[in-house]
């Protein structure tokens, strides 16, 4: 082959390279519910469960260890990022479906080193509180807080009736805060929650989100936007600022 044919020839493919949008090749992959998960996943999230262990749900995290823990956070969310299709595809859901434990909770962000706008809310969302709670070690439903440090709090999806429901046990009883949820039209991967329900033990205050409800004109009073799920741990955020870990096994973090 001569030089000019060469030549030529390396022009046509530098040509064609060119029109290829690169954004498209190399855009994050999606993670497909149900279609299992890598050995690097696998590794990736015992590394950030070690991480979070000891931690009595993120209250006991110092600013290095909620920066280290948000570094492992990023990674499997821009790793394996679920599907746009998760709450509206019912197979796809089905990986959301059932208990959940919450093992870690912490500030999305640390003095804005993480921050991101993404987390804001949308337009069909502005009757929800946004301020920040700095949330750590607890565990929020309608902006009603309660302590998780010292007892793993479960928060339950149920697919077949829509509804999120929030529990753990405290001093007071067992507090219960739950509501149908509904998939946010501008955030595919965002469960916005209409709260209904809360108990402390066998007193049954529900009414306050009965007012609050005809205060705002809407009983729409949070989020549960999953950022990275397998089959046997979630990551999300939340409307109040605050980053969480769930996983499957009550008993898989220390």
């Amino acid at each position: 082959m001569g030089r000019s044919t060469t030549t030529l020839l390396f022009c046509q493919l530098l040509a064609t390279a060119h029109s290829f949008n690169l954004g498209t090749i190399f855009k994050p992959p999606t993670f497909q519910a149900g279609a299992g998960k890598s050995n690097n996943l696998a590794n990736e999230e015992a590394v950030l469960l070690q991480q979070i262990s000891g931690t009595a749900n993120g209250k006991n995290a110092d600013i290095e260890t909620q920066a280290r823990v948000l570094s492992l956070v990023r990674k499997l969310e821009t790793s394996a990022q679920p599907s746009p299709s998760l709450l509206s595809d019912p197979k796809e859901a089905k990986i959301l479906d059932g208990d959940w434990f919450l093992q870690y909770t912490a500030p999305s962000d640390i003095e804005n080193v993480d921050a991101d706008e993404k987390w804001n809310a949308t337009a069909d969302e502005a009757k929800i509180t946004t301020s920040k709670a700095g949330l750590q070690g607890a565990v929020s439903g309608g902006g009603i807080p309660v302590d998780a440090s010292n007892n793993v709090a479960k928060q339950t999806f149920d697919l077949e009736s829509q509804r999120v429901t929030n529990e753990i046990k405290t001093g007071l009883g067992l507090v219960i805060v739950g509501g149908p949820f509904r998939q946010s039209p501008n955030v595919p991967l965002r469960a916005v929650v209409g709260f209904d329900t809360a108990k402390v033990g066998p007193l049954d205050i529900s009414f306050l989100f009965d007012i609050r409800a005809k205060i705002k004109g809407s009983y729409d009073s949070g989020w549960v936007e999953t950022t990275y799920v397998s089959d046997s741990v979630r990551i999300g955020r939340g409307n109040k600022g605050s980053m969480f870990i769930l996983t499957r096994d009550r008993d898989a973090v220390n």
